[in-house]
């Protein structure tokens, strides 16, 4: 009935948060033997992002498929069970489960993201510090 506003919800947080912090960009910089070193690491903004990204995406095809059964309408209150108390109370429980669920569910499965991009960053960033092995005896 109205799962998708509880995603819709937290996609909104996300994006005023996303919007308010920007990180810097990974810059160019000079290491000790004169070269240029490009940073590794993705900003946390960027990161956000596609928490942001997944949460509209997905409540967009949410809203998309409660159109198609007409449980959204485009005139007042716009949801059908909002009209009746007891559909109301119905359609709030459905919030609070599964609603809270599916938005539970994207962000454990962005963290889950975020968690394996650290560790390849982690492991990137120690393989391009890592001492040139001097096999030639010079």
């Amino acid at each position: 009935m109205a799962c998708f506003l509880v995603p819709v919800a937290e996609a909104i947080v996300t994006t005023v948060v996303s919007k308010a912090k920007r990180d810097v960009e990974p810059a160019d910089h000079k290491t000790e033997t004169g070269t240029h070193e490009m940073e590794i690491r993705i900003p946390f903004s960027r990161k956000l992002k596609w928490l942001t990204n997944m949460l509209w995406g997905g409540s967009a095809l949410l809203a998309f498929e409660h159109v198609w059964h007409g449980e959204v309408v485009p005139w007042f209150p716009f949801l059908t069970a909002a009209s009746n108390p007891a559909d109301a109370s119905v359609m709030l429980h459905e919030m609070s489960t599964v609603g809270v669920s599916m938005a539970i569910l994207v962000t454990a499965v962005w963290a889950g993201m975020v968690l394996v991009t650290n560790a390849m960053e982690k492991k990137v960033l120690k393989e391009q510090h890592k001492p040139a092995l001097n096999l030639g005896g010079q």
